[in-house]
């Protein structure tokens, strides 16, 4: 990796930005801080009917057991200008993958991942949406992200 595709920030995407992607930046901001990174770390959404309201309270609270802070999160939209902004678009799950990459200028398409491709002890490729389930599929999504978040820390400390 050259020294001008280094990580310095990231943008967690899923698609309205309540549960998935905000769960997301609270672990990897604490974890990134507890490894002595300093990254810029925001989540969005490729819809935006969610703008400006707080995660879902079932992702704050399956976070918050966990330590996680979830101040000063809300729903936005993916904008053009995050592509430029942010070093690694990461995307939970293919869905919207794809939107990331139908709306990427071509010359930013290289930092559009799957969030799972950094994830170390699951199999997983994507992270399952908890919205529609019970409270097990919230500490299932952190479970996946807080391998991948361990698994990008590892990355970027080794570039």
């Amino acid at each position: 990796m050259t020294q001008d595709n280094k990580i310095t920030s990231v943008l967690f995407v899923c698609m309205g930005n309540i549960c998935r992607s905000p769960s997301a930046e609270a672990v990897f901001r604490a974890k990134s801080v507890q490894s002595g990174l300093n990254l810029h770390i925001d989540s969005a959404g490729t819809i935006g009917y969610h703008k400006g309201n707080p995660p879902d309270s079932r992702s704050i609270k399956a976070g918050q057991a966990r330590g996680y802070a979830f101040k000063g999160i809300s729903a936005r939209k993916v904008v053009v200008n995050d592509f430029e902004q942010f070093s690694q678009l990461l995307a939970m799950d293919q869905e919207n993958f794809d939107n990331l990459m139908a709306m990427a200028p071509d010359e930013h398409k290289h930092k559009v991942k799957l969030f799972l491709h950094y994830a170390e002890n699951y199999s997983e490729q994507e992270v399952p949406d908890p919205y529609y389930g019970g409270s097990g599929g919230f500490e299932f999504v952190l479970d996946l992200i807080e391998d991948a978040s361990a698994g990008l820390i590892s990355y970027i400390k080794s570039a």
